[in-house]
């Protein structure tokens, strides 16, 4: 889980969180405004909503904040329209790069998206040349200190967890991503606090960075992050906790 988890931490590390949160509203508001737009603004049949307004929470938006963004979609409220779009490419050493966008004007965004990967080594590729290399996935994770992984597991089971996994402090339950809703649920009826949810996507196998492709690398996702039509970044690299220190 290398491309999802192992960026994740090294946010973390580098002190990104703080930075993204000042992102945060912004891309939690696209994704409520693009939900209530394909699927409706009742959260109780509209799972995507649903999820979309359970990630606003976890970044402390206010409510009016929420409601606002649904009317946006529903048409209640007039406001700019986001275009779903998504750019593959491979980074520095091959390292498969997997972007979801929500944008208003493609046409800006498309040559924006190309620069970055041009700056940092890499190349911005055709529609689904990595798609296939990662899985969709339910994700949802959980402060592991004081958690038996095996009773988590069978808290989860029947609503659809697949696998539990440790990274560093986090255990991480991988779901289907229609069962997401569900395990989320059965975690916080069993009495344990989500950190996060999300669906994401899981590379089903990584590349070893190092030196200056993982700079590089590094400095490509920050770049991507950075954007402001990227909601988020996925890829497969994998650099050593040891690689990690001296590059931060």
């Amino acid at each position: 889980m290398a491309g999802h988890s192992k960026w994740h931490n090294i946010r973390l590390k580098k002190g990104k969180m703080d930075a993204e949160r000042g992102k945060a509203f912004t891309r939690v508001t696209k994704e409520i405004i693009v939900a209530a737009r394909t699927g409706g603004g009742d959260p109780d049949s509209n799972v995507r909503l649903r999820n979309a307004m359970l990630k606003a929470r976890e970044v402390n938006m206010p409510a009016d904040n929420i409601k606002r963004a649904i009317q946006r979609g529903t048409g209640e409220l007039e406001g700019v329209t986001y275009e779903e779009i998504s750019y593959e490419g491979y980074g520095p050493g091959g390292a498969a790069v997997y972007i979801e966008a929500m944008t208003d004007n493609r046409n800006r965004t498309l040559p924006e998206i190309r620069n970055i990967f041009s700056r940092s080594g890499g190349n911005l590729g055709e529609s689904g040349c990595v798609a296939w290399m990662f899985d969709s996935k339910g994700l949802i994770q959980i402060d592991a200190q004081g958690i038996d992984e095996d009773e988590l597991l069978m808290a989860t089971l029947d609503a659809g967890a697949e696998d539990i996994k440790s990274d560093d402090d986090v255990l991480e339950i991988v779901t289907a991503p229609e069962n997401l809703d569900a395990v989320r649920t059965a975690v916080e009826e069993a009495g344990y606090k989500p950190t996060s949810s999300e669906v994401t996507m899981i590379p089903q196998n990584t590349i070893a960075l190092a030196g200056k492709e993982a700079q590089q690398m590094l400095r490509l996702m920050d770049m991507l992050e950075e954007h402001d039509d990227v909601q988020k970044v996925h890829s497969n690299f994998d650099i050593p906790e040891d690689i990690l220190e001296q590059i931060g």
